[in-house]
Parts: structure tokens; C-alpha cells; sequence
């Protein structure tokens, strides 16, 4: 990582050498010769980030996948479809909490109550929750709109296809560790 900021940083003072020198700010930024940043790599959090349980999830925003990591070893990935712009997925590091088989939701809009098992069930048939703020959850789980998957249009929740849920809910447990990044 650190020779990774060096090269970067030496990109730059190149890029500042060779710029002219009535160049603005806005004309240097939208220079071909200024290095773009570097997405951040899900299989270097996995293996820098310490984890209390064998099993490690990284779910990377920008990827639109989970990544399952067992022993910091890629295991399977999984394209999701994460929350919407005003219901952006949270940032940062998790503990799997809760997870339930056949899920019902309840709507936290009108308090609607759709049962398990239904096609309108937006969960699906797995429930992986992460992120709770006390009232309302955040997680993985199967889906009623299969075409979002790989957009930004959930609530929040990373939505999966619903084999890949299932596949995902059997090799996970209540304290997987769970690390979402942009």
C-alpha cells in the first residue's frame, strides 16, 4: 500500500512538472496526465483486516459483489444490488446479528406484513442482517425485483438473486464479520 501511495504521489509531481504554468486548478484536474485513484481492492481489506471468525464478507459498493473469504481465501462472490442515492449502504466494518430462513417483512413505510414464501416478498428466502440503527436492519437477502441486481436501488440492503442468498446464508453465522467498502 505505501509503494502504491508513492507511485501515486510520483505520478503527480510529473504530471505538476510537465503542466503549464498558467493552468488552473479545474484544467490540471481534468488532465489526462493526473493518475486516477485506485479503487480500493476487496482481497487486500481481506487479508489486512484482523477478523474474529474464519469467515469474512466484503461487500464492495463500487463492485456490486460480496466477496466470501474463508481463512482469507476467496472462496465465492456474488453480484448484489446495494442502496440507492439517500439510502446509501453503510460504510465500515459489521458483525453478522441476525439470520432467518424464509423471512416475512414488514414494510417500515405502512407497517404492511407480507409472509414468507410469497412473490412479493422482497426478501426472498434469506435474511443475513449486518447494520441496525434500533428500529430498522440492514442485509443481505433474496429478492421479488431480480433486475436491480448490480444497480443502486435498494433501501440500504444488499440485495442478491435468491439461490445466490441461500448459497450465501450456508456459509455464514451471527458474528461473521462483514466489511463494506465503496
Amino acid at each position: 500500500m505505501f509503494l502504491r501511495h508513492i507511485s501515486v504521489l510520483s505520478a503527480l509531481i510529473l504530471a505538476l512538472g510537465n503542466a503549464p504554468a498558467n493552468a488552473t486548478l479545474n484544467e490540471f484536474a481534468s488532465s489526462p496526465r493526473v493518475p486516477e485513484p485506485e479503487r480500493i481492492d476487496p482481497h487486500e481489506i481481506a487479508y489486512r483486516t484482523p477478523t474474529a471468525t474464519p469467515t469474512h464478507l466484503i461487500l464492495s459498493l463500487s463492485d456490486r459483489r460480496v466477496y466470501v473469504y474463508h481463512n482469507r481465501v476467496l472462496q465465492s462472490s456474488y453480484p448484489v444490488a446495494v442502496g440507492k442515492p439517500g439510502s446509501e449502504t453503510p460504510l465500515g466494518t459489521f458483525e453478522v446479528f441476525q439470520m432467518v430462513k424464509n423471512p416475512a417483512w414488514e414494510s417500515p413505510f405502512t407497517g404492511q406484513i407480507i409472509p414468507a414464501g410469497v412473490p412479493q416478498n422482497p426478501l426472498g428466502p434469506r435474511w443475513i442482517a449486518f447494520w441496525t440503527d434500533g428500529n430498522n436492519a440492514i442485509g443481505f437477502h433474496g429478492t421479488d425485483s431480480p433486475e436491480s441486481i448490480g444497480q443502486a436501488e435498494s433501501w440500504g440492503c444488499a440485495r442478491m438473486f435468491d439461490d445466490d442468498a441461500i448459497a450465501l446464508y450456508d456459509q455464514v453465522q451471527i458474528g461473521t464479520t462483514v466489511t463494506v467498502i465503496p
